[in-house]
């Protein structure tokens, strides 16, 4: 299975980046889809999650900031982020972890 991410760049503090995640295959519509990205101490962390059946997480950190969606007619998941902030600078990845399958990672960058 193959993900490929899209979307990331620079933006200003309070600004907004959509990152999408286009499946090659369809792992979507059967399996958990998450976001992560780098964290102290951990190889990543799950920033945002959904199950097949809809069911949402968000990290502590990006709770109503951050919408995770999917279209599984489309392969497609993604992550609205809104009023980010510096903190939020990082590499995100897609994955589809109980696939083993990672996309190389998409850069945000949020400057002050």
């Amino acid at each position: 299975v193959q993900l490929e991410e899209s979307g990331g760049g620079l933006v200003q503090v309070g600004g907004s980046l959509r990152l999408s995640c286009k499946g090659m295959k369809s792992p979507f519509t059967i399996n958990a889809m998450g976001w992560y990205r780098p964290a102290p101490g951990k190889e990543r962390e799950l920033v945002a999650g959904i199950s097949s059946t809809g069911t949402t997480y968000y990290a502590d950190s990006v709770k109503g900031r951050f919408t995770i969606s999917r279209d599984d007619a489309e392969n497609t998941l993604n992550l609205q982020m809104n009023s980010l902030k510096p903190d939020h600078t990082a590499i995100y990845y897609c994955a589809a972890p109980e696939l083993g399958a990672w996309g190389r990672g998409i850069q945000v960058t949020v400057s002050s």
